[in-house]
């Protein structure tokens, strides 16, 4: 498989895996919780309060990894990608990312404890329903 059609295979999988567990690194040791995923192809952001341990944790260390598959009503793929992150306060940006229901965190977008969790793809490895591996690099 191509790297075009790996990344248009992880890209429509994104797409149908809405959630994700978001792995930090705190003291040296993992920190994991689930969040909401919201991308433009390959452009992956996360949502979150700037007040959070998880945007301390990446001022200190940018690497992060996510897992997404196995949704309910999901076709089994999976897919783990190795990546760093940069707390974003960006004011396009979050606008772009911005959805109605974070109005139950944030009085908006312009909000300045809301900010973009922007992750950066180092590796990306899909896992297809029938069980084949590829790997995407950035």
């Amino acid at each position: 498989m191509s790297q075009t059609s790996v990344e248009q295979s992880i890209v429509k999988a994104l797409e149908e895996n809405r959630f994700c567990a978001f792995g930090t690194v705190e003291n040296n040791k993992p920190k994991v919780r689930y969040m909401a995923v919201y991308n433009e192809g390959l452009n992956i952001h996360l949502a979150t309060d700037r007040k959070t341990q998880k945007v301390d944790e990446l001022e200190q260390n940018p690497n992060c990894y996510l897992l997404l598959g196995y949704e309910k009503g999901g076709n089994n793929e999976v897919i783990e990608i190795e990546a760093t992150c940069a707390v974003s306060t960006n004011d396009e940006l979050k606008q772009r990312v911005w959805k109605d229901e974070f109005k139950n965190w944030f009085s908006g977008p312009d909000d300045p404890d809301y900010v973009v969790l922007d992750i950066t793809p180092q590796t990306i490895e899909y896992t297809d329903k029938e069980g084949q591996k590829q790997t995407w690099n950035g």
